[in-house]
């Protein structure tokens, strides 16, 4: 269509509807678009009216030239027929020369103004359509227009029977319908030929219009010949009508048109004109209409003068109009009409009048009236003033009555999106029916034979993509995109056209958002996945509830079958509201709820499929698969050991694929079908696949949230696999692609992670992983025409191997870092990328802590003796590189946390190297020797950074804690070993001892007792264990020590304090009776080797009475011994199936035995000296208090001496004599029995 749109060229004039009628546009006023419309006030009866010019392709407004009296319109006027620079590009078109309506004209319309169509308007329509409909009541004329419905608009076309059975008699096309018709409408049917009247009447009126425009006013003859030739010419659209039918639409070959036909715009149709391209970008849905707007999408074409929106009381109506309108002078715009002054205006001819300058907005007539062809006078008549003239005389209300009414009839009966429906009233019948035609073509052996089905087609799919476009708003139009492009997939054949099925599965798939959560966009009922019609059953039972009176049976029974339905009489269109409750239907689109992630990936894949399988069967090829390129070898199932399993075979594959990532960035293209880049299908296929892998990669996501890790690699394997054919087709790699298979690979990596971690699983984890659906072979058919798929075989198999799988994962993540590094991914994607190290890091803890645990086992195994082994010095090797590693990525991204365990788990491995170290050599000679040294000096500068790393507690106690308890645990151990297997031969005693204690109280110092927590305990027994160690060492020293006084002194002391603390802590444990005894004892021998240096009887009465007294503070450990020897006495018997072991493992049978009968020696002999000391004492003195004393221990000493000879005592009743000979000291010591 070469004409500019001008929106609102010819709207109308602002202000109008203030003033109650229509005003006049004076000659220097602009034509702009205006909101308001016009109301008009006819006859009393108020009827609405407002037309807002769309577009015109008129040219400026001519004055008409106001003929004189007499002037015979029989003779040509000069100008007669010839190209006029007034009439514009348009020819004889702008006259409106009665043309008649194209059977198309309406889809025309509806390509141009695709906005408006399935929301806004209610009908799309050629003005004389409308015209036609609204006088069905008052005329016998036949009626017969075929009715689509998009969304919830109507487009009406007229279906002249008689050209389509010219047409059918000529190429066999329709002689389905045509039988119909004959069998139940005009069993006689034949062509009815026009009147020589009719040729008469048009003739005159061309002459007349263009002496209209002619502007002198002279009649000037032409040659006859031209006179003859006339009424031909003037006729030629009705004449040629025939060739405005196109052939049943096959995308192959051209459409066969009769060149006479050239003014309607149908050109042969190449595949170039159907098909055009979706473009390519993945992100954006940027869904480029299938068909150039430069090329007539089907060669239909919108070819009226002018589109206007017009709304009739409720109605909106995108009308097309060739109605001339002409200006200029006192008459702004005004209709031109030629009359036969002997035929008054009958009420059709007033409608018809009436309705034109509605549409057009005109307000005002002008009649010329003449007798035979002679001019006799002009009349000029208000557009409000024609209901009322005489013999015209017609009510405007009955008029809206009737447009509302025929309208709610067709919306509530045309119900299915893409059929086409028949409104038919035979010449001078009352009755009005509505047949499917659609339904009736599916009963013939073609269902593609209804020549409106490609158009329709066209339309579904040129609104659904204009919906999806309009991205602010299109949410909520899910519905309705998603039932437009279904209806228009299902009147496809697919063979023919594939390239918009392709088009509207993949815009199907878009409708699914995979990456987020479905927010639901309505929150009625799901509408039923096979749902075609678009409307809901609680409108049908209204339809039906309602119009019972409406809809009867016909007369002829076989008529009842056919018809949608009827209207019985034309005079029911005239009763007011007789429709009006079905006039609001609304097609129920509702978007399919999907329950899960699952269900909606599903979906989409289904879409994709049928995509690819349009892509394919288009790209013509010998067999399915493509064939073999001479220089590729086949692969075979066979895999080298170097390429599988191990670390080894890893680094070789992604060495390839690191390769390959930098082939990707130059663009090589590699397609095994002979696809031409960039053909539609080229395009197509790769946003499909780019769907495809995105849809499996939720599903494994998905999967992976289920704990259903097999299911997860199998769906991550068929993305990766379509990434991978994606890179094969790709040109021009996007960044955005190549952040797609980074996040590929990354949750690939997680699943290969999670699947060693559960190894106990593994065969329920291989059985979902080999599980295949008949959709996913199929896609992965479609993907094998194109490229073998094994660019990632290596990340995505299911390995039995720990090592393997681990391994597998960490080069997954790695190479998704490695596709990071590739462009600017890193900074536009920091998040992800923080993500890829965090997960780098863990994974190469994991490795390092399964080396480190192997290395442990092998130690484990090793004998004594031997020497550490080179495959433990391998294993350390290799999990300290990647303790290494994992503290650079974790320090990377600044995360302290980890990178803190990650040295504390560095820290182990030191201090598994030392215990390696310790085992060689001879137990006898055994020495802590240098290596242990300098590996747990290691492990102790590991941790200490990991507390630096840290910072401070409040960063993460926990692994505050966690390293901290490490650290002591480091400094006690290697302090114990130095005190336990002292390197006399290298260091003096002095310094070893220098250095235990050093260690100790480092140990000590990290060792937090106050805080309490799960740990306190632990650390609790810690601290008094290193108590006790420092105790028993400067105990120890002071044995062995000889000479330096002061020395002595400072040991004494320092055993006594450590020996107290000690007891202080063991006292607030439950669980170390034991270890509480044996200080305490301890404390007792170190009391009696204090009394041998003693020379006084008073001295060493005074530590005798100590010694005693702490004797008598180790009731308490007694009194724990004794509780839980009751409980693992009595347990047996409570519950007989419980097994006989020991139920406290702290409590050594062997060891309470062997400290009680220490404990009685010594207090035996406490006792013992305790009685010769106070009787030599009491020889010289006498003191009562001591008496008591004396008398005390001598009776608990006898006590004790006959508990010791009874040999046949058992444990706990020997615990119950020192219990109680405990207490009576206690009683005896504080002065009283």
């Amino acid at each position: 269509m070469g004409d500019s749109k001008e929106a609102g060229a010819e709207s109308p004039p602002a202000g109008a509807a203030a003033r109650g009628g229509l005003s006049l546009l004076s000659q220097g006023e602009s034509e702009e678009p205006s909101a308001q419309g016009s109301a008009l006030f006819l006859g009393g009866n108020e009827v609405k009216s407002r037309a807002v010019v769309k577009y015109s392709s008129a040219p400026p407004r001519t004055a008409f030239a106001r003929l004189e009296e007499k002037t015979d319109l029989k003779l040509p006027p000069a100008n007669w027929l010839r190209e006029s620079a007034k009439l514009g590009p348009a020819g004889t078109t702008i006259l409106g020369n009665s043309k008649k309506s194209k059977p198309f004209s309406s889809f025309g319309m509806a390509y141009d103004f695709i906005d408006s169509v399935g929301n806004d308007v209610d009908v799309v329509s050629d003005s004389e359509n409308i015209k036609k409909l609204l006088k069905i009541p008052y005329s016998k004329s036949h009626v017969s227009m075929a009715v689509h419905r998009i969304g919830r608009t109507l487009l009406l076309d007229e279906l002249d029977i008689q050209e389509l059975f010219m047409r059918s008699s000529q190429t066999g096309d329709w002689t389905w319908l045509k039988e119909f018709y004959q069998r139940l409408i005009d069993q006689k049917w034949q062509r009815k030929k026009k009147s020589k009247e009719h040729w008469y009447q048009k003739a005159i009126l061309s002459k007349f219009l263009y002496y209209s425009i002619n502007g002198d006013g002279a009649a000037q003859p032409v040659p006859s010949a031209a006179e003859q030739q006339g009424p031909s010419s003037s006729d030629q659209a009705t004449d040629s009508d025939g060739a405005s039918w196109p052939a049943p639409f096959e995308m192959p070959s051209s459409v066969s048109e009769d060149p006479s036909a050239s003014s309607q715009g149908s050109e042969p149709l190449e595949p170039s004109y159907i098909v055009g391209h979706v473009a390519s970008a993945p992100k954006e849905q940027n869904l480029t209409t299938l068909f150039n707007d430069g090329e007539n999408s089907q060669g239909l074409k919108n070819d009226f003068v002018r589109n206007i929106l017009w709304t009739f009381e409720d109605i909106h109506m995108l009308v097309g109009s060739n109605m001339p309108i002409f200006g200029g002078g006192r008459y702004p715009a005004v209709s031109l009409r030629l009359r036969d002054n002997n035929k008054p205006i009958n009420v059709l001819t007033g409608i018809d009048y009436w309705l034109d300058n509605l549409i057009c907005n005109v307000p005002e007539l002008v009649m010329c009236f003449h007798v035979n062809g002679i001019v006799q006078k002009y009349e000029m008549i208000k557009t409000e003033e024609i209901p009322n003239l005489e013999n015209s005389n017609f009510s405007t209300k009955v008029i809206k009555d009737i447009a509302q009414n025929i309208l709610s009839f067709l919306k509530s009966n045309c119900t299915k999106e893409g059929h086409t429906y028949w409104l038919f009233k035979a010449s001078g019948s009352d009755i009005v029916k509505l047949y499917d035609l659609t339904t009736l073509c599916e009963e013939t052996e073609d269902k593609y034979q209804n020549p409106f089905t490609m158009p329709v087609a066209i339309l579904l799919y040129k609104v659904a993509c204009n919906m999806m476009m309009k991205k602010n708003q299109n949410k909520k139009h899910y519905g309705t995109i998603r039932t437009l492009l279904l209806n228009c997939v299902k009147l496809l054949d697919k063979s023919r056209h594939p390239q918009i099925i392709a088009s509207a599965n993949y815009m199907l798939s878009e409708l699914f958002q995979l990456d987020e959560p479905k927010k639901e966009e309505s929150s009625e009922s799901p509408l039923n996945e096979n749902s075609d019609e678009s409307y809901s059953e609680e409108e049908e039972e209204l339809a039906d509830s309602d119009e019972n009176g409406s809809y009867g049976t016909g007369s002829d029974p076989s008529d009842d079958n056919k018809a949608v339905a009827i209207i019985k009489s034309v005079g029911e269109l005239s009763v007011p509201e007789k429709y009006k409750s079905i006039h609001q239907i609304r097609p129920s689109c509702t978007f399919p709820v999907c329950h899960d992630t699952e269900e909606r990936c599903r979906l989409v894949l289904s879409y994709v499929l049928e995509g690819l399988k349009s892509v394919d069967s288009s790209i013509k090829k010998e067999s399915d698969l493509p064939a073999a390129d001479p220089n590729t070898p086949i692969p075979l199932k066979y895999e080298d050991e170097s390429t599988r399993g191990g670390p080894e075979g890893l680094e070789k594959q992604m060495a390839l694929f690191l390769d390959k990532m930098g082939s990707l960035q130059k663009g090589n293209y590699s397609s095994q079908s002979g696809m031409i880049p960039g053909s539609w299908q080229h395009k197509m296929k790769l946003q499909l696949i780019l769907k495809s892998s995105k849809a499996y990669y939720v599903l494994s996501d998905a999967a992976m949230s289920l704990q259903k890790y097999g299911r997860a690699l199998r769906y991550i394997k068929l993305a990766l696999q379509s990434h991978d054919t994606y890179c094969c087709l790709c040109t021009n790699m996007l960044s955005e692609v190549l952040l797609f298979l980074s996040q590929y690979l990354t949750l690939c990596g997680d699943i290969q992670l999670m699947l060693a971690q559960n190894a106990n699983n593994r065969a329920a984890h291989l059985e979902e992983f080999n599980y295949q659906t008949k959709e996913d072979q199929e896609i992965l058919h479609s993907l094998h025409r194109e490229s073998p798929c094994q660019g990632f075989a290596w990340a995505t198999d299911l390995s039995t191997d720990l090592e393997s799988q681990l391994s597998v994962s960490c080069k997954c993540y790695e190479a998704a870092n490695e596709i990071l590094q590739f462009s600017d991914l890193k900074s536009q994607n920091p998040e992800h990328y923080v993500q890829v190290l965090k997960r780098m890091g863990n994974i190469r803890n994991e490795i390092g802590v399964f080396y480190m645990n192997q290395a442990a086992a092998l130690q484990s195994e090793r004998v004594v003796s031997k020497s550490v082994s080179t495959a433990e010095q391998q294993l350390w090797k290799k999990s300290f590189s990647c303790f290494e590693k994992g503290i650079h990525n974790f320090e990377s991204i600044d995360d302290a946390t980890n990178a803190a365990l990650l040295l504390c788990n560095t820290g182990r491995l030191m201090r598994i190297c030392a215990q390696a170290h310790c085992g060689a050599g001879d137990e006898f000679k055994r020495e802590f020797s240098p290596e242990e040294g300098l590996y747990y000096n290691k492990a102790v500068d590991y941790y200490l950074k990991a507390l630096r790393s840290l910072g401070t507690r409040d960063i993460h106690p926990a692994v505050w804690d966690s390293v901290n308890w490490e650290l002591s645990t480091t400094y006690f151990t290697m302090a114990t070993l130095q005190q336990d297997y002292a390197p006399l031969s290298r260091k003096a005693q002095e310094q070893i001892e220098k250095e235990v204690s050093e260690a100790m109280m480092k140990s000590l110092k990290h060792c937090d007792v106050d805080s309490v927590s799960a740990r306190q305990p632990l650390c609790q027994y810690r601290a008094a264990t290193i108590h006790h160690r420092l105790a028993s060492m400067y105990h120890s020293c002071l044995r062995n020590q000889v000479g330096d006084e002061h020395l002595r002194k400072q040991h004494r002391v320092l055993a006594d304090l450590h020996y107290s603390k000690a007891v202080k802590l063991f006292q607030l444990l439950k669980d170390a009776p034991c270890e509480l005894l044996r200080v305490q004892l301890e404390r007792v021998a170190f009391a009696e080797f204090q009394m041998t240096s003693q020379n006084s009887n008073v001295g060493k009465l005074k530590t005798l009475s100590g010694a005693l007294d702490i004797m008598v503070r180790t009731k308490h450990a007694f009194q724990l011994i004794r509780k839980e020897l009751v409980e693992e006495f009595d347990q047996p018997k409570s519950d007989e199936s419980a097994p006989a072991a020991d139920p406290s493992p702290g409590l050594s049978r062997e060891e309470v035995i062997k400290l009680l009968s220490i404990f009685e020696s010594r207090l035996s002999f406490l006792l013992l000296q305790s009685i010769k000391l106070l009787s030599s004492t009491k020889k010289k003195t006498s003191n009562t208090e001591e008496d008591v004393v004396l008398k005390t221990n001598k009776q608990i000493y006898s006590q004790l001496l006959r508990a010791t000879a009874n040999r046949n005592s058992t444990l706990l009743e020997r615990i119950d004599v020192l219990i109680q000979l405990l207490d009576q000291l206690a009683r005896g010591g504080s002065g009283g029995q």
